[in-house]
Parts: structure tokens; C-alpha cells; sequence
């Protein structure tokens, strides 16, 4: 199995089941929120999103490679933890270098959002589903 289809797969499954051994020991990763280098803390943000959040999807929409960079689009969405349940989605793309001998050593998310947006959707949809109640309550 090549790169390319053991990232789809890893895409289908996550977040379990992933291919760590498609990574250098010392993959640098950075989306909007962290950054960070080594496998091992790879895996510990893999298995972190795989024990807090309810039902992780990441969809794949495309996956390219052009000769050591492979970028992928996608969505992911999840349900966090929280008593009313707010459903997360963000879209964008990751692009991943490989090293000389086919590793990913960078793992680099870009969202088409803003921080901002992500946490507003913890509480925008709260707030909605909280007026709803309300306005629901008195017709009663």
C-alpha cells in the first residue's frame, strides 16, 4: 500500500487505527491552535481528540501529491462534551513533506476559519437551542 492510500484509509478511520509509522520520529506538526514536534506527541494529540470528543469524523474531500508535499482537504467535526452537545465543524487542508525516505516529517493544518469561529460554535449553537426552549416554553 502506498502513502497516499494509507492516508486515505487513516482519514476513514480517524481517530483510530492510524498509521503512525508513516511519520519521522521527529514530525513537526502545526494547525492554528498548537505547534509541536515528535511522533510521540503526535500520537498523545490523536489519542486526545479520540478520548474527548464524541464521534470525531474526518472527512477526505481530496488528496494530492506532487512530489514531496501531498496536501488534503477535508472536514472534520465532532461533539464536545459539554451538557447541550455543540456540534464542531471546520473545514481546510493539510499539507505534509515528506523527508528523503518517504516519512511525513511536517504536518501542516490550515483552517478556513479563525479560532474565533471554532470557539463561537461551542456557544452559538447553545444559545439558539436555549432560545428555542424558551420560545418553545411560552407557548405552553
Amino acid at each position: 500500500m502506498d502513502i497516499i492510500q494509507s492516508l486515505t484509509l487513516d482519514y476513514q478511520n480517524f481517530p483510530k487505527r492510524q498509521t503512525f509509522s508513516l511519520y519521522a520520529e521527529d514530525v513537526y506538526f502545526k494547525d492554528p491552535m498548537t505547534s509541536f514536534q515528535g511522533c510521540d506527541r503526535y500520537r498523545q494529540m490523536i489519542a486526545f481528540i479520540d478520548r474527548w470528543f464524541t464521534n470525531p469524523q474526518l472527512e477526505l474531500h481530496q488528496i494530492q501529491q506532487r512530489d514531496r508535499t501531498i496536501r488534503t482537504d477535508w472536514t472534520l467535526e465532532w461533539t464536545t462534551p459539554l451538557f447541550w452537545n455543540p456540534r464542531i465543524r471546520i473545514s481546510g487542508w493539510s499539507e505534509l513533506t515528506l523527508n528523503a525516505e518517504g516519512l511525513i516529517s511536517a504536518h501542516i493544518d490550515y483552517w478556513h476559519c479563525s479560532r474565533f469561529d471554532v470557539l463561537k460554535q461551542h456557544f452559538i449553537q447553545a444559545s439558539s437551542q436555549t432560545s428555542g426552549q424558551t420560545s418553545n416554553e411560552g407557548k405552553k
